[in-house]
Formats: C-alpha cells, structure tokens, sequence
C-alpha cells in the first residue's frame, strides 16, 4: 500500500492553534453559562430572602395578633363570668318580684272589674259644696252631672232647725208663725216660727283638661312625706321606669296621693296607659296608681232658691235652760197634734252666745 492509497483527518489538536482556540472558546461558552447560573442563582437567593423576611415580618404580625386574641378572651371570659353572675341575680330578684306581683295582681282584680276614673274638678262657689255624680250619654255628647246638694248653713245662737217627716206638718207650723212652747207649771217661752230657703246650683258648666305633664299618684303607703318624695322623684325620674326629668313633685297626705310634673310632655300619657307601677318606696315593693291630672275650670255656675217644704227655723228662744233640756222642751212640743205637730226627723238647737252649722242634704227618698 502507498501512502497515496490513505486519506487521514484528524481534530486539531491542543497543541495546534486551532485547537487551542476551540478549547478557549468552549471554556468561554462555559464560563457564560456558569456567570448566568450564577446570577439566577443570586436573584433565587435574593428573592428567598425576601420571602423570608415577609415572612418573619407576618409571623411577628400574626403573634402580635395572637396575643392580642388571648387577652381580649380572658377580658371577655372575665366579663362574661360577671354578666352571668350579674343575670343569676337579677333572674332571682325578678322571679322574687314577679311573684310578687302575681300576688298583689289577684288581689286588684278581686277587688276591681273595670277600670275606674277619678277625677278632681274644682267648684268657682266654695261656700256651697257640691257632690257631683257623673254619668255620660251616648258616643259624641259631653259628659253630663247630676248634682247632690251639700250645703252648709250658718247658724246664730237662740235659733233652731226642725225638720218635719211631712210636708203638711211643716207647712201647718209655718202658718201659725208664732207658738207658745209650755215648759212644766206657769211657765212658757214664745218663739216665732220662719221657713227656711237655701241656694242650690242649677247647673254648672266645667271646662276639663287633661294636663299633659302632670300624673296623679295614688295608693301611696303611709310613710315620712320627706322620705316619701325623695322615693317617688327617684323612681320617676328614671327612663327604666318610663319616667323623665322631674320639674315639680309634692306628696298631698291629706288625700293619700301625690303630683308629680315632668319637664317634657309625652311623660306623662307613657305613665298613665300602665297605671299601675311597682315602686320601691318603704321595705318593699309598693303597687301605685297612676291616673291622669285633670285641669278644672268652672264656666258657667247657676244657682236658685230652694224652699225646703219639710224644714222650718225657730227663732227667739232664750237662754233659760241647759241645751239638751231646752232642744228636749222643744222636740216634744212640735211632736204634739195639739200644737199643730207631728213625728221629727231631726232637730237642732244652737244655744245663745254661739254658733253652729247646719248640713243640708238630698233624703234618701228625693233621690
């Protein structure tokens, strides 16, 4: 075989300049590739390390909030311990209370059936005391009265009232006018003989109001007054109770009742549609009453004279006896036929020197 018959390619060798550029060039394309990984390598790195820090930034966050969480619990948990206390209390006293009141409630509708109105209205002619008796008509008429007459009659001493159970013995001693009254032996005393006539009112017209502010308090227990208003402003004043702020209060013992005066005017209508209010006013719980405050005005009073047919006035008796004797000597004188008399209802001496009142009424039988 000649050399001409083998064709030989060989790689360029390290040694040759070929070689030893392919082989730099190869370690550069190296070199590139380890310079990217590395900076892939810093920015992974850079961004672990962000995380890491975000991380433990939330994880201090999240402990913060944690130990937050833990108080506010153990607040809540202690709060909620007392509040559970506090409602096992208040379920005692109110079942105690409740109790109570079931009691005191069948005793009221044992003794009421329906709801009963007093109302206060006040006469312009105070000389003449009027018991009024109210009663109302159909839907849409005022409410009208009917009238008891109670009046009061001075009298001056050496006089007398007799009232006569007939008409015709009174009317048959007025017409003698004068009588001759026999007091045992010799002795007489003449007295003279009048009718009597009172003033009565026909018919009054009174103007009501119900006073938006104001509430009348009954039912009060009998106790200090003082200790009694401090007890009462304290209750009404308190929103719990429906009440508000207080402007006036002031307990009337003679009538047992009290008036209280708010400062705003839808108070008092909240308070009067319950009526009835338990109050803590002596030991224990007191059920009042609590009705509207009515505003009376008189307008209109008209009055007329009266002749009383069964009563007839003595006059001119002397001072020559002690009273019961004298108002005896003269009882039995008027009861005769003889003097023209007959049976007494009643009678009344005032003695010389004083005087007394005499109450004037409407009879059982007129009414």
């Amino acid at each position: 075989m000649s050399d001409e018959d083998f064709s030989l390619v060989l790689e360029p060798s390290e040694e040759t300049l070929e070689g030893l550029r392919a082989l730099i060039q190869n370690e550069k394309d190296k070199l590139s590739q380890l310079e990217q990984e590395q900076k892939d390598l810093d920015q992974s790195i850079r961004e672990t390390q962000n995380l890491t820090q975000q991380f433990r930034v939330r994880t201090q966050n999240l402990q913060q909030d944690l130990d937050l969480d833990q108080i506010r619990t153990k607040d809540q948990e202690a709060q909620d311990q007392e509040q559970l206390e506090l409602g096992k209390q208040e379920e005692q006293e109110l079942k105690m209370e409740l109790e109570q009141v079931y009691s005191e409630l069948s005793e009221e509708e044992a003794k009421m059936e329906k709801l009963r109105a007093r109302v206060d209205v006040f006469s312009g002619a105070p000389e003449r005391s009027v018991v009024f008796c109210g009663h109302t008509e159909r839907p849409g008429k005022g409410p009208l009265f009917n009238m008891e007459p109670l009046v009061e009659y001075p009298m001056e001493g050496g006089t007398a009232f007799i009232i006569f159970e007939e008409e015709e013995v009174a009317q048959r001693i007025l017409s003698m006018h004068k009588h001759k009254v026999d007091l045992g032996g010799e002795f007489h005393l003449n007295v003279e003989v009048r009718p009597v006539s009172i003033i009565l009112p026909s018919s009054v017209q009174v103007q009501a109001q119900v006073c938006p502010r104001r509430i009348l308090v009954s039912c009060l227990p009998q106790m200090d007054k003082a200790r009694l208003e401090d007890k009462l402003y304290i209750h009404f004043s308190q929103a719990k109770n429906g009440g508000g702020a207080v402007d006036e209060w002031h307990v009337q013992e003679e009538s047992g009742t009290a008036v209280i005066t708010f400062m705003q005017d839808n108070i008092a209508k909240g308070l009067t549609d319950v009526e009835f209010h338990d109050v803590k006013l002596s030991e224990g719980t007191n059920r009042v009453r609590v009705t509207p405050f009515i505003n009376g005005n008189v307008t209109d009073l008209q009055t007329r004279f009266k002749l009383c047919q069964r009563t007839v006035l003595l006059t001119g008796i002397p001072d020559i006896a002690d009273p019961e004797t004298l108002q005896d000597l003269l009882e039995i004188h008027f009861q005769k036929k003889t003097s023209g008399g007959g049976e007494i209802e009643a009678i009344l001496y005032c003695p010389v020197g004083q005087t007394r009142t005499a109450l004037f009424h409407t009879p059982q039988k007129d009414k």
